[in-house]
């Protein structure tokens, strides 16, 4: 096994395979890197493909204190297994609570970022569900410790934006539930009080977001609800900014299309590398649609 030591001593287990610009894969609460595995198995052709645990994941540390898990260590985070693995710039990409790390990671540290895709990151950042979103983070954390990973994830992973995949891959749904199942409920209940419930919302964070500047792939699912209006406004405001919104899907995108993911998101490395994923032209800004002259 290879682990990186982050700046605060906690070890990250880290895999990676391939060779070429380096991809750094971020994964979701209810995922682990075992979760980017068709991307990996993808893009490793190409790239070389690094993916990790997060602190809380075993094999990664589970460090018993809350205080060690912040919105800001993940993404130091991410920056240490750069930092330990020599790699100076990366395409950083993310899936949900790793898809507000990519974007935070592309705010703190816009100077070692290739490119960034922020996939399903919307959840919490709507403000008028802000402070629900937070509760029922603590919730989730406290049934993680009463019930453990094991028997709580059989309800964890039907929540409403799991049921495209579910219905589309029971098999796969299955392994992604199992996976769950294995986590560690300390560092899953640490994890949803130190980072889920505490992170600032997207729309706090305006003009932050509207200074990245890195080109940056939105990618929604159309029946994850709570990620769509965030990703409307993540387009809106990211200057170098796509969205991709793929149909008749849900959180787990990455898992539930992976043929399609990966089509698209292989389209858009390529013009980041090329330069060619360029600022909105300020001629097609809404205020001009209707200009004439």
């Amino acid at each position: 096994m290879t682990f990186a030591t982050a700046s605060d001593g906690v070890r990250l287990h880290i895999e990676e395979t391939g060779s070429g610009s380096s991809i750094v894969f971020v994964h979701e609460f209810g995922g682990d890197q075992r979760s980017w595995a068709p991307q990996v198995a993808h893009f490793s052709s190409r790239y070389r493909c690094v993916s990790f645990n997060a602190r809380g994941y075993p094999p990664s540390d589970v460090p018993e204190d809350v205080a060690s898990y912040s919105q800001s260590r993940a993404v130091d985070d991410i920056r240490d297994v750069m930092d330990h693995l020599d790699i100076e710039r990366a395409h950083i990409i993310g899936l949900s609570m790793g898809g507000f790390a990519t974007l935070h990671f592309g705010i703190t540290y816009p100077n070692r970022a290739l490119s960034l895709v922020a996939a399903s990151a919307g959840y919490g950042a709507e403000k008028e569900h802000e402070q629900f979103f937070r509760d029922l983070s603590r919730d989730v954390a406290d049934e993680f410790e009463r019930l453990g990973a094991e028997i709580y994830s059989h309800t964890y992973a039907m929540a409403a934006s799991r049921i495209p995949f579910l219905l589309k891959d029971p098999e796969g749904w299955e392994t992604f539930r199992a996976m769950l199942g294995e986590h560690s409920a300390t560092g899953s209940a640490n994890t949803m009080r130190g980072v889920q419930a505490e992170r600032p919302s997207l729309y706090d964070l305006e003009d932050v977001l509207s200074a990245i500047p890195t080109p940056t792939l939105i990618v929604v699912g159309d029946e994850d609800d709570h990620c769509i209006n965030p990703g409307y406004y993540l387009k809106r405001v990211i200057p170098a900014s796509g969205l991709l919104v793929i149909p008749k899907t849900g959180h787990a995108l990455n898992l539930e299309e992976p043929d399609l993911f990966n089509d698209r998101v292989s389209v858009f490395l390529d013009a980041a590398e090329q330069g060619r994923w360029l600022s909105r032209d300020p001629r097609s800004e809404p205020s001009e649609i209707m200009k004439t002259s």
